[in-house]
């Protein structure tokens, strides 16, 4: 069979003597043959972290191990055809949901499949969002989650099962399947409550390496993806990226050094331009590289999603990664990568013929991040600072649940609905920032100040527990165009409580040159979380104050703006502040 896989496109640059290097290293090190054999002698000397990451290697070959389980799937989804279901909800957190994320924007829905959606807010909006989109009777819940016991997940389990007994009774359970590793509570809770199917995953997969595996390939079948086609593609990139094939002619090894290359070069700003078939590839591609290398101090910071620019907007921290897809290239998305080669950017440019080749690149950028971490030097299968936002969301609502009210925190200024928060030592510091023709202590001043910190290298993360909407992407990609022309930084996005599944490892345990702007709203409506005593939206802002706290505890440079109830009419005032402020 003719190999079609997408090929690697590079105009180096002067990254191409690192990245020579770092390809020489990975041959000499014998990088490729030691990963198949499972030597986590590769990426740490530590006995302990050597067993956790050989229980993490599973994904290198689960596109052939699961081209087994194609039979088994597409019986199962014929079932659900059948049966008269019309809508799909995934319920899941980053590495259970971000690859049908991906795959639903890039695929829609064939004929007469199910319809799709991905729920991985605790936003009451959002779920009541979803709520009045389904026909809650012909709707099968997709109850995803490695662990079985991940917190939002779980919550929105319980909230759409309480409201299916209310339509079905004693019969809920057989709208709802389960993707979980053997051995977890949710297989007794499904066992419990009827489960229509429980589909227990290969426990040696982590979540952000689980694409191939039934966290991807049950909701991809569900909206008419062929999943023996799709897993053939990602299995040619794995014959592409076998052990003897050498680190210069490997596709995963050679990305892999490339981005290790461009860390070493201080382009560590991944920045991708993706094409609009594919443009949601971005939402994986932020979790595999954040959270897999961003770790002790170092790290890849991932740029999806930001509006294109003039070529002097962009600093010498940047690797641009072109992925498109289709018989055409886009021609103004051609004409600006050729502008950012000339002037002197690293560019790799792939291109997908086939949209099933996005299996292929899952395996790509899987192989890649795992020698780019032996080459960084961390462990890219574990999330060591996840665990501290985790835990102080949980110590937030032990607070609420006892008192009823959350840590007392009053706001340093006010300005309409929008209320600016920052400790003690943050406001000191804003304080001696040199002075602008804005008053100091106001939401103009404090802002100015604040965003003025950025420097060379630094990037700038909006972190909005928001519900996700079409008008707060444009508002916030707005201001992230703003803020990156004029201050020359790369910007990041995220979703909260989504991002910390995905870049929040990166905030936490990357290199400390993270500017942070944490947007919170207070909540227009309260929807229970059954049997825990708080709301969604108590939950929301308690994931938002305990990453907020644990930002603080590692002096990473963080205020919080609160929009009031209109979360609209507050980001809009909010961008028109940050338009005024960076004009001065």
């Amino acid at each position: 069979m003719t190999s079609l896989i997408p090929e690697m496109k590079e105009s180096l640059g002067d990254l191409q003597g690192f990245a020579d290097e770092a390809i020489s290293l990975l041959q000499a090190g014998s990088i490729p043959l030691r990963l198949w054999k499972r030597d986590a002698g590769i990426w740490t000397a530590d006995p302990l972290q050597q067993q956790a990451i050989r229980n993490r290697l599973g994904w290198l070959d689960v596109a052939s191990s699961m081209l087994n389980a194609c039979d088994e799937i597409n019986e199962f989804v014929n079932g659900i055809r059948a049966d008269g279901f019309t809508h799909a909800v995934l319920l899941g957190m980053g590495g259970s949901s971000l690859a049908s994320e991906v795959l639903r924007g890039s695929f829609g829905v064939a004929k007469g499949f199910l319809d799709l959606s991905v729920l991985d807010s605790t936003d009451p909006s959002a779920v009541r969002g979803v709520e009045h989109m389904i026909p809650i009777e012909k709707t099968l819940f997709i109850v995803a989650t490695k662990s079985g016991t991940t917190t939002e997940t779980v919550s929105l389990f319980s909230y759409f099962y309480e409201k299916m007994v209310s339509v079905k009774g004693t019969a809920a359970g057989r709208s709802f399947v389960a993707i979980t590793d053997p051995g977890t509570s949710l297989i007794s809770s499904a066992v419990q409550k009827g489960f229509r199917r429980v589909f227990l995953n290969p426990p040696d997969i982590g979540g952000r390496f689980s694409a191939l595996s039934y966290f991807g390939l049950i909701p991809a079948a569900l909206i008419g993806i062929d999943v023996q086609r799709f897993l053939e593609s990602a299995k040619e990139m794995q014959e592409r990226c076998a052990p003897s094939v050498p680190s210069a002619g490997n596709p995963g090894m050679r990305l892999g050094a490339l981005l290790a290359a461009a860390h070493r070069a201080g382009r560590d700003k991944i920045t991708f331009v993706l094409g609009n078939e594919i443009r949601k590839l971005g939402l994986w591609l932020e979790q595999l590289i954040a959270e897999s290398t961003g770790k002790e101090g170092r790290g890849l910071v991932p740029v999806a999603g930001e509006p294109e620019g003039k070529i002097g907007v962009y600093g010498d921290d940047r690797f641009f990664v072109s992925i498109s897809a289709g018989l055409q290239l886009d021609g103004t998305q051609d004409r600006e990568l050729r502008s950012l080669k000339t002037a002197g950017h690293p560019v790799l440019r792939i291109h997908l013929e086939d949209l099933y080749d996005i299996a292929a690149e899952f395996y790509r950028w899987e192989m890649a991040t795992a020698a780019a971490g032996a080459l960084l030097g961390v462990n890219p299968f574990d999330e060591p600072n996840v665990k501290e936002s985790k835990d102080m969301t949980r110590q937030v609502l032990s607070v609420f649940q006892e008192t009823g009210t959350f840590p007392t925190e009053h706001p340093r200024v006010e300005c309409g609905p929008l209320r600016l928060f920052a400790d003690d030592a943050t406001v000191s510091e804003l304080l001696r920032v040199p002075p602008s023709r804005f008053p100091g202590v106001t939401c103009a001043g404090l802002l100015n100040a604040h965003l003025r910190r950025v420097g060379p290298g630094d990037y700038i993360a909006l972190l909005a527990f928001l519900p996700p909407s079409n008008e707060a992407d444009r508002l916030l990609g707005s201001m992230r165009e703003e803020l990156r022309d004029r201050l020359c930084a790369a910007t990041t996005f995220g979703y909260g409580p989504r991002y910390l599944h995905s870049t929040g490892q990166l905030h936490k345990g990357g290199p400390d040159i993270g500017l942070f702007v944490l947007i919170t709203a207070e909540n227009a409506e309260e929807i229970p979380v059954p049997d825990t005593g708080y709301t969604f939206g108590t939950l929301i802002l308690a994931q938002a104050l305990g990453d907020l706290q644990v930002l603080r505890n590692r002096g990473r440079r963080v205020i919080r703006v609160d929009l009031g109830v209109n979360v609209i009419d507050g980001l809009e005032l909010l961008s028109s502040i940050v338009r005024n402020v960076l004009a001065s």
